[in-house]
């Protein structure tokens, strides 16, 4: 049984972020909006081995947590990063895993 609600919201959202990250489709995307240094216009499925369908399920999940942007121009999509919300994101995962690796208790050998 899932009871996400009984976590503070700061616990709930960096859940959600690692839950998006988590699929290394979604990552290849992010890979390739970054490499690309620009926005794209059309079809990002030409660049990965997966079908319209599937990357447009997985553009939907990166766009409904803000780390991507698409804006309609015509018939194509222009996609590009959100570099302030990954950012965000990234640095509220640091704090978190700061506190983690400050603990000083240590069970491994």
């Amino acid at each position: 049984m899932r009871k996400p609600e009984v976590f503070d919201k700061e616990l709930q959202e960096l859940a959600g972020f690692a839950k998006v990250i988590s699929h290394p489709a979604r990552l290849a995307i992010l890979k390739y909006l970054a490499e690309t240094k620009s926005c794209i216009s059309g079809d990002i499925s030409d660049q990965l081995p997966l079908s319209r369908t599937t990357v447009s399920q997985h553009l939907k999940e990166l766009r409904d947590m803000g780390l991507i942007h698409g804006e309609i121009d015509g018939l194509k999509i222009n996609y590009c990063l959100c570099c302030p919300k990954i950012n965000e994101y990234l640095e509220r995962l640091d704090s978190f895993f700061n506190k983690i690796k400050s603990a000083e208790v240590s069970c491994c050998k």
